[in-house]
């Protein structure tokens, strides 16, 4: 049994129309996680197994090193090693799983359920497309939305008309990546937000090196707190008491090793795992066997037009079934892979000259809050906020794009704006 074959395919696979507009108007890394590579691996038995990568966003991307490490030996004893990146680790998973002919889950672990926990994803975004996207989950058989809440965007009025539109079961994870900036900015926001039943928890509210701070937050806040695994460190993060629960997410071996560690500290935590089809599917297999795998995955399937699988993902009260098939247990849609498929001319251009596959749009990003003065920014927000240089929370603020109009003016104010954010009065 030894590896005979590796293929790696890029393809770009639409976003949905809503989502495509959102990560347009983000301006972010966000707007290319729609370039996957694929990874197909084959053996000697003739058996063939499947990974994938989001090239702009996977802990670890395949090179021509790993692949040739892996050519001409057996999966099974490489398979465990995280640095061959995601997409080859996820395929050779897959065709051991086949030749044995036993699932992922076997390979990883004892299963402990046969469902798991799976959220719905958004960006930030205005509260109109917030609510259109969650409800746009309850339909999908979702039962959690987790989103962005970012300081250019009314958050107490994006989750109020969220709650407008979804039932009460209906929870939202709020994810300010450390905009909240600090205690004492940071209490309040989440004591007006712990009023809404429909709020489940908060993510890194305020920077997690910030140990008072967030020790502060979760003393006062009525909600659990989550935290990236690793930072502060895992002894720290439980003695100190920090958080409730953590995020996960990496190689096998590393998501292994966190969870066992969540284990015995008592602390559930969600898979962070962002992907198409292939990644949503080898997240659930490794769900079922992390007893603390108990809030749901991230993997962002949502955004996808095609899961390129031959049966779409299905999630039902909120949850994923994990499949009992060989490997991984799904079939590659191979017709929409070759739909796809990114031209060789295309990935030429991002290979050799580092060309994204997606231009990012230049627009500006104006904050407007309720007083007439505003920021123009093109993409420092997050940064720019996270060390003051900003209110973290402002009512009535909120974001207008503008873009090229082919004006003077317009091109002035976006030269100026990409050097450094540019305060002025709203016109």
């Amino acid at each position: 049994m030894k590896v005979t074959d590796i293929e790696r395919i890029v393809v770009d696979v639409p976003f949905t129309p809503r989502q495509h507009k959102i990560t347009r108007s983000s301006v972010s890394v966000i707007y290319n996680w729609s370039i996957l590579e694929l990874c197909k691996v084959t053996t000697d038995t003739g058996h063939v197994g499947w990974g994938e990568t989001v090239i702009r966003y996977t802990y670890g991307r395949v090179t021509d090193q790993t692949v040739a490490r892996v050519l001409g030996q057996r999966p099974a004893e490489l398979m465990n090693d995280d640095s061959l990146g995601a997409g080859l680790q996820m395929a050779l998973f897959d065709v051991v799983g086949k030749i044995l002919e036993v699932p992922v889950h076997q390979l990883i672990g004892t299963k402990v359920r046969d469902w798991t926990p799976i959220s719905w994803w958004c960006t930030n975004a205005s509260p109109e497309d917030w609510a259109a996207e969650a409800k746009d989950a309850v339909k999908n058989g979702y039962t959690s939305f987790k989103n962005k809440p970012r300081p250019w965007w009314d958050i107490v009025a994006q989750v109020e008309l969220v709650s407008q539109n979804v039932p009460p079961h209906f929870k939202l994870d709020l994810d300010p990546n450390g905009s909240f900036q600090n205690a004492s900015a940071a209490i309040p926001i989440m004591k007006k937000l712990e009023q809404y039943q429909n709020v489940a928890m908060f993510e890194t509210p305020i920077p997690q090196d910030d140990i008072l701070g967030n020790k502060q937050i979760r003393q006062a806040v009525n909600r659990p707190i989550a935290m990236h695994f690793g930072n502060p460190p895992y002894i720290t993060s439980v003695r100190e008491e920090v958080c409730d629960g953590f995020v996960i997410g990496g190689g096998k071996s590393a998501v292994v090793r966190q969870g066992a560690l969540s284990a015995e500290a008592q602390r559930p935590f969600w898979l962070q795992l962002v992907g198409n089809g292939l990644t949503t599917t080898w997240a659930a297999h490794l769900g079922a066997v992390l007893t603390h795998a108990t809030w749901p995955t991230i993997s962002c399937i949502n955004l996808f037009s095609h899961h390129l699988l031959k049966k779409p993902i299905e999630v039902v009260g909120g949850y994923q079934q994990v499949p009992d098939g060989p490997g991984l247990g799904v079939e590659v849609d191979e017709d929409a892979v070759e739909k796809y498929r990114v031209s060789q001319e295309r990935l030429d251009g991002f290979e050799k000259h580092g060309e994204p596959i997606h231009r990012l749009p230049e627009v500006i990003k104006t904050i407007v809050y309720p007083d007439g003065s505003c920021i123009h920014m093109t993409d420092q927000g997050l940064g720019y906020f996270n060390a003051g240089n900003g209110p973290a929370y402002v009512e009535g603020v909120r974001l207008e794009i503008r873009e090229d109009d082919g004006s003077k003016e317009w091109r002035d104010l976006f030269s100026r704006a990409q050097e450094q954010p540019v305060r002025d009065r709203w016109r």
